[in-house]
C-alpha cells in the first residue's frame, strides 16, 4: 500500500494545488487512502517534495524538476508491488495488476519512459498499453515478467 500511496501523492501534487500536509491528507482520504499526518510527513521527505511559490504568492508542494534515481526507484517499486501478469496480442500489451493498483502502476509506467509506448489506459486491475509494433509489445511484456519474478 505504501507504493500506491506514494504514487497517488505524486499524482495529486502534479494535478492539484496542495498547500499543506493537511490538504494532502484530505485529498488522499477523498481517494480512499487512509493514513496519518506523520506518515504523510515521511512520504513528503521520501519523495523529496519541496514548497514552491505560486503566481499568487502561496506556497504549494511541488516535485523537484530533476528526475532523480530516487524517483526512478519509486516508480520501479510501484510496478513491482502492483504487477500480476503481462501478455500481448499484436502491438497491444495487457498488464494485469492487483485490484486497485492499475492506476498507480500505469502512472509509473508512463513516467518511466519505456520505448515504443504510444499510450496507456488503466482500469481498476488492468492496463492496456498500445505499442508501436509487436516486437516492442513483446519486449515490454518480457520486462514486466522480469519485474514480477524479481
Amino acid at each position: 500500500m505504501k507504493a500506491l500511496r506514494l504514487a497517488k501523492i505524486m499524482e495529486l501534487i502534479e494535478k492539484c494545488e496542495i498547500y499543506t500536509q493537511e490538504d494532502l491528507l484530505l485529498r488522499l482520504r477523498e481517494e480512499g487512502i487512509e493514513t496519518t499526518q506523520a506518515t504523510i510527513s515521511r512520504d513528503i521527505k521520501e519523495l523529496n517534495l519541496v514548497k514552491g511559490v505560486t503566481e499568487d504568492g502561496k506556497y504549494k508542494y511541488v516535485m523537484t524538476h530533476k528526475k532523480s534515481d530516487s524517483l526512478d526507484q519509486k516508480y520501479h517499486a510501484v510496478l513491482v508491488e502492483s504487477l500480476v501478469s503481462a501478455d500481448y496480442a499484436g502491438n497491444t500489451a495487457v498488464v494485469r495488476c492487483h485490484t486497485g493498483m492499475a492506476n498507480a502502476a500505469c502512472a509509473a509506467l508512463d513516467r518511466m519512459g519505456f520505448e515504443g509506448i504510444v499510450g496507456t489506459l488503466a482500469g481498476d486491475d488492468t492496463i492496456f498499453v498500445l505499442m508501436r509494433d509487436e516486437k516492442q509489445a513483446e519486449a515490454l511484456c518480457r520486462k514486466m515478467g522480469q519485474l514480477i519474478t524479481g
